[in-house]
């Protein structure tokens, strides 16, 4: 079945513009935090997730049917252009020809919020930690974690802040098992 994908389109057309070339993606969210604030704390041999020694539930990111956000290509102005993504032309004009007229992928169907084309959909429409590092420079240690809060942005900027595609994406996320 062809699910609706977050994807790196989510940071094409998402709300942030493509940082130089290894600056990373400035996206003010735990932006400046010491190293102090980002080292894991040992766990203190409790498992229950309770207090400062419990095991870290960070959300893990996952595609959630019947949203499709990342698949409104066209968001305006304020979002970043296949041309601040993109290094190959042909990937600017692979992108550009998947633009429909209401900005909408032609490859997206709204009845059903799929995409007709999944199996065989771009590089670029996949959320991979290859694909990840090779357009934003984000490694596979930010990877999750950056996916998660490009598809909340987007989802937040097609549907809105409390939206039921916003609320399932986070309930998704957040009830992942990630062991």
């Amino acid at each position: 079945m062809a699910l609706c994908w977050c994807s790196t389109m989510t940071m094409m057309s998402g709300a942030y513009k493509q940082p130089e070339k290894g600056k990373g993606m400035g996206m003010g969210k735990g932006k400046g935090k010491g190293k102090a604030q980002t080292k894991q704390r040992r766990s203190s041999g409790s498992d229950d997730g309770i207090g400062f020694g419990g095991k870290r539930n960070d959300p893990m990111w996952q595609c959630i049917q019947g949203c499709g956000a990342c698949c409104k290509l066209d968001k305006g102005p304020a979002f970043a252009t296949p041309e601040e993504i993109f290094d190959d032309l042909s990937d600017v004009q692979l992108y550009r020809s998947m633009v429909g007229p209401d900005g909408w992928c032609i490859h997206y169907e709204k009845s059903t919020r799929t995409c007709s084309i999944y199996s065989d959909r771009p590089y670029f429409c996949r959320v991979e930690p290859n694909v990840f590092r090779k357009l934003y420079g984000i490694g596979k240690k930010r990877f999750n974690k950056e996916a998660c809060s490009f598809c909340e942005d987007t989802i937040k900027a097609i549907y809105g802040s409390h939206s039921q595609e916003l609320d399932n994406f986070v309930r998704a996320v957040r009830n992942t098992d990630s062991s």
